[in-house]
Parts: structure tokens; sequence; C-alpha cells
């Protein structure tokens, strides 16, 4: 039998934490958290990345290229709330995906997480749900650039979709962080059997 570390709401702890992590990590990736059109074509965006956009043939004609890719560079981002967007909600992931790691290593690894470890790793949650938060909040501050503009019927300003819609990634990755901010953290005090002995 496997030793544990986790307490029964530890597990739940864990397996909530991997869920939330998964959740927002792979929703921050995929690009459809924005829908429009653009020349009769459907575009969806997220913060880092953009499927179907204009380029130009050997003719000098614009046409639309059916497929999804990240922007050549960081500054290529169309706006600079969503490069902020992209870095703190990036760094959000990465802290929820390494609390994740960890919680579910205590449920085969015996004395890896006390209740003091436990409540650090929920208040390490608690700032990577608090990042992505930040991040989707910042997201609307950049529908004024000109390439969403486009993409929106010309019609898009802050907060101000115009003809565009927010798409399920969206969604997905401000629910990932709200589950770990408001119960993982929560569950994170319960989660560790007991206090490891200090070598002092």
């Amino acid at each position: 039998m496997m030793a544990s570390s986790l307490t029964f709401l530890g597990a739940l702890w864990a397996l909530l934490s991997f869920l939330s992590a998964a959740t927002s990590c792979t929703s921050f990736f995929m690009p459809y958290w924005l829908f429009g059109s653009q020349m009769e074509k459907a575009v969806s965006f997220s913060t880092f990345r953009r499927c179907t956009y204009p380029a130009q043939t050997h003719e000098r004609d614009l046409v639309m290229v059916e497929e999804c890719g990240r922007y050549a560079s960081f500054s290529a981002i169309p706006s600079l709330s969503w490069q902020i967007c992209t870095l703190v909600t990036g760094i959000g992931c990465a802290l929820l995906l390494l609390v994740s790691l960890a919680a579910v290593l205590g449920c085969c690894i015996g004395d890896l997480i006390s209740r003091m470890t436990g409540r650090f790793q929920g208040s390490v949650q608690f700032v990577g749900g608090l990042l992505i938060s930040s991040g989707c909040a910042l997201y609307p501050l950049g529908w004024n650039s000109p390439e969403i503009q486009q993409a929106c019927g010309n019609a898009s300003s802050q907060f101000q979709l115009g003809t565009c819609r927010l798409g399920w990634a969206y969604y997905c990755t401000g629910g990932g962080a709200a589950v770990a901010m408001l119960i993982c953290t929560w569950l994170s005090c319960f989660a560790g059997k007991t206090s490891k002995p200090s070598p002092y």
C-alpha cells in the first residue's frame, strides 16, 4: 500500500488542484478567448495566439490564412494590456501547475505535505489564481487595438466587444483560477495529516 501524507480532504484538494490547474493552463494556451470575423472568415484570439489571419500573396492581394499560430514575437502581440495579460496569466498557470504536481505527489509519498506546507501551497495557489484572474480582467483593455477592431466590426473598444463574443477558453481559464483561489486554498488548510516535527 502506498504511503500518503494527505488526509481525505487533502486528497480532494490534490484532485481539485490538478483539475483547476489543467483547466486554466490548457485554456490559456487555446486561441479561443475571443471570436470574431474578418473578410467573411471566422477568427479567434487568445492573449498570444490567433486563428485565421490576413496575409498578402505574391500578387499583393490580401487573403485570410485559415490556421492557428502564435504571434511572431512578444512585441507582435496586438496591445500592451495583452502582453501584460500573457505574462501574469502564464506565471499564475505555472504556480498552479507546480502546486498541483506537489499535491498529487503527496498522495503517493508519506511525510511530503504537512499542515504547514499544505497551507503554504494553498497561499501559492491563491497568488496563482489571483494572477490569472488579473490577466482575465486585463484582457478587455486590449479590445481597442486595430487588429481586434478589424475582427469585431470596427466597433470594439475597451470593455466593448462590438460584433465579437467571448469564447469558452476565457471562461475556463477564469473558472479554473476561481476554483484554485476559493476552494483549493481553503482545502489546503486541512490537506496535511500532521505537522512535521521541528529538527531543533
